[in-house]
């Protein structure tokens, strides 16, 4: 079993998700998304396997400061996230097919 954390080491959630795999002996791939953006098609790979729009795995503040209006349609949103990888909602936990927001950590326990 492979799976990948999505994940932002600043952020509480995200350090409680990883921290809450590892204690369930799982060591993720950790892909720092900041640092290693996911493509456009990649995060669309995401929101089918999380059954989400593209609008609710956008931070909204960080959304506003980078100028990403989430009245645009689905594919500029994910374009824009694309670019701007802070306004993507972490973390991310994916396990083959399937995917879960770690918000709160606990919610990532149905994918494993």
């Amino acid at each position: 079993m492979t799976v990948t954390i999505y994940h932002n080491p600043r952020c509480s959630k995200s350090r409680q998700t990883l921290d809450l795999l590892t204690s369930r002996g799982i060591e993720p791939r950790v892909v720092e998304y900041l640092k290693t953006p996911p493509t456009a098609e990649e995060i669309r790979g995401l929101l089918a396997r999380l059954g989400l729009l593209a609008r609710d795995l956008v931070r909204r503040k960080e959304a506003a400061e980078a100028g990403l209006d989430l009245s645009l349609p689905d594919d500029a949103l994910v374009e824009g996230m694309a670019a701007n990888p802070a306004v993507i909602e972490r973390p991310i936990v994916v396990n083959g097919d399937r995917a879960a927001l770690g918000r709160p950590p606990e919610a990532v326990l149905a994918i494993l």
